[in-house]
């Protein structure tokens, strides 16, 4: 009898352990500016859709015409070519992958149906559990994926122009000091 209590504790915990690792936030790589106009088509490619903010100070959406080295062609209302000194600031919008929603879903819906299936059940014929943890993994996944195709990407930098403000950054470091008679927090702030 103790290793039925075990193995039905396991099973019970383990889809809900599993929803929370994937609900756990995951290490962002977000991509750095670009140091020089010339390398934006490194970033960027004809058809992005772009923000860009000129030199007063003015900002237009459009799709990127042409990329050449030395000059950024974006069709908004009408198409106009920038050159280096014309922008400060260029930002780009990346859609967000679909996996991460389906996955949440997928874990929370398969999950949640599977440990309740199986706290719930007082026979021994788990195979319903499992079709149910399948069927309900499959309808949250469903339904993550079209959570996560109504949020938009983040907007991020793709080109700073130097000498604009923001393009210096600035650093806020946050350490634990910890010894026999003090505890406390050393901050540094860096710019």
């Amino acid at each position: 009898m103790g290793t039925y209590s075990a193995a039905r504790q396991f099973v019970t915990w383990a889809p809900l352990a599993a929803a929370l690792i994937v609900l756990l936030p995951a290490r962002s790589a977000a991509q750095e500016p670009v140091k020089s106009f010339d390398q934006l088509n490194t970033r960027l490619k004809p058809g992005d859709t772009v923000w860009v903010t000129d030199a007063a100070g003015r900002e237009v959406k459009g799709k990127i015409v042409d990329l050449a080295p030395g000059a950024l062609t974006v069709k908004a209302d009408a198409s106009r070519t920038y050159g280096p000194a014309d922008v400060n600031l260029i930002h780009e919008r990346r859609p967000d992958s679909f996996k991460n929603g389906a996955l949440i879903g997928l874990g929370v819906g398969g999950g949640l149906s599977l440990g309740l299936c199986l706290a719930a059940s007082e026979s021994e014929d788990y195979g319903w559990c499992a079709f149910a943890a399948g069927i309900y993994g499959g309808v949250g996944a469903g339904i993550g994926v079209g959570i996560d195709a109504l949020i938009p990407g983040k907007k991020l930098v793709a080109y700073r122009a130097p000498g604009t403000p923001g393009s210096s950054q600035a650093r806020l470091s946050l350490a634990p000091v910890i010894t026999p008679r003090t505890k406390g927090v050393a901050v540094v702030f860096s710019f």
